[in-house]
């Protein structure tokens, strides 16, 4: 292949690697301007029942959001690195006794966890379909009659059917709803959208304001955390293949096996650890810190296991 042809090539290639995130979201919002489509098309029927319209569309507008939420919390591995044995160890939440640290973690999980569920709350509200059907049932008198200012009593007896097709007002009193509803539900989606972008703005202004380093060695920490995952990953892919082929060999050749340095239980814990950088101790991880301090004497030929533990 062509010297430029190649150079071009690890162009686009080193673009969408420094474009990840960006690329991500934007997927992220496909699939959520997808998935709110399927379900107002497919799944969602507005029953048009005062009793049941609010808690129908809440449960739409809601429900997906949650779940999404979860998920996000779920797939999160820094909550679980936080999260794993803490209920043995409380102090594993707040390792050294820096809680700020631990809540200001907390929160940067929380945050990334609620970009899909805004995204999914912002694109059916925009949508108003949800929207128009659980704000059709609500039973306040209040605002029952905000909605049917200078209409007849008609308009509060077929409120809730202004979704569906049998509403017994006229075209033109339906539409009008309608078109309040709609207007309303984009209201608050933007409000969403915006009250999102802001805050978001204000955090990253605030955390990089905050920041003990400068911006060139801030983008180097977190090239270097990318980069010590993925090779910590293919080291483990590597040892854990290298040890099963030890055990299996050992088994079947019916032999003593051979030694294998693992870490110790207490070096496990301690790169595990939240990290916090300092400037006075320039090291980019809990993993540096540990191999810089020479501990290297507690590394053990085989796994020291004192409690049991069953994996499937």
């Amino acid at each position: 292949m062509p010297p430029n042809i190649m150079d071009g090539f690890q162009t686009v290639l080193r673009f969408f690697t420094n474009q990840k995130a960006t690329i991500g979201y934007s997927f992220m919002a496909l699939l959520t301007i997808g998935g709110e489509r399927v379900f107002s098309m497919v799944s969602f029927q507005c029953p048009c029942n005062r009793e049941q319209n609010f808690a129908y569309g809440m449960m739409f507008l809601l429900g997906p959001a949650a779940v999404l939420l979860v998920l996000g919390l779920f797939t999160n591995t820094r909550l679980w690195r936080l999260y794993t044995g803490c209920c043995l160890n409380p102090m594993k939440l707040c390792p050294r006794g820096n809680c700020c640290n631990c809540v200001r973690v907390f929160l940067s999980i929380l945050s990334g966890a609620c970009v899909a569920p805004i995204m999914w709350l912002s694109v059916a509200l925009l949508n108003a379909t949800f929207y128009e059907c659980a704000v059709s049932g609500l039973n306040d008198n209040l605002v029952v009659e905000l909605f049917c200012v200078n209409r007849t009593m008609k308009c509060r007896e077929e409120l809730a059917n202004v979704p569906c097709d049998r509403s017994k007002l006229t075209a033109n009193e339906r539409m009008e709803l309608l078109l309040m509803f709609r207007a309303q539900s984009q209201i608050l989606g933007w409000c969403i959208i915006m009250i999102s972008a802001l805050v978001g703005l204000l955090g990253a202004c605030y955390k990089n304001c905050r920041s003990k380093v400068s911006y060139l060695q801030l983008t180097f920490w977190k090239r270097y955390m990318e980069k010590e995952r993925e090779h910590f990953d293919a080291y483990a892919v590597n040892y854990a293949t290298k040890l099963a082929e030890r055990n299996l060999q050992s088994f079947f050749e019916n032999k003593e096996p051979d030694p294998f340095p693992f870490p110790s239980h207490r070096a496990w814990e301690e790169i595990s650890e939240l990290y916090t950088f300092r400037s006075s101790d320039q090291r980019y991880s809990t993993l540096q810190r540990y191999v810089e301090n020479g501990r290297h004497d507690e590394r053990k030929p085989v796994m020291d296991v004192e409690h049991g533990m069953e994996m499937s």
